[in-house]
């Protein structure tokens, strides 16, 4: 039980769209992750996920709208919305997630991710 210095955390992600592991809790993994540029749309059939943006801006684009999501803030993504991140300038962002969760959904891409580094 020791504090996490998050931002020193971050100083130590260099790739975007690679979230890190930095706590687990009942099931759930704590991540953070630093992010520019356009995600793939995805869902997550039996998770939900929870964003909160550190630093920046963020855009969550669903099929029927766009929510702006600034420094500060979070929003929850039910499990079965299909949903994209938007980044225009990097964002710095900290994920709460089931540990079982794919990082693309159902879907393959170069971003996909099958494993997540602890920091």
């Amino acid at each position: 039980m020791e504090s996490i210095k998050i931002k020193d955390k971050l100083e130590l992600i260099n790739d975007l769209w690679k979230p890190k592991v930095i706590a687990e809790l009942n099931g759930q993994q704590v991540k953070i992750s630093k992010v520019k540029g356009e995600f793939v749309w995805h869902d997550h059939k039996d998770e939900d996920e929870l964003f909160y943006i550190l630093k920046g801006k963020m855009i969550m684009e669903f099929r029927d709208r766009k929510v702006e999501v600034n420094e500060g803030e979070m929003i929850v993504v039910p499990k079965g919305v299909e949903h994209r991140p938007i980044a225009e300038e990097e964002v710095w962002m900290m994920l709460f997630e089931p540990q079982n969760i794919k990082h693309t959904g159902d879907v393959k891409s170069e971003l996909t991710m099958d494993n997540y580094e602890k920091i």
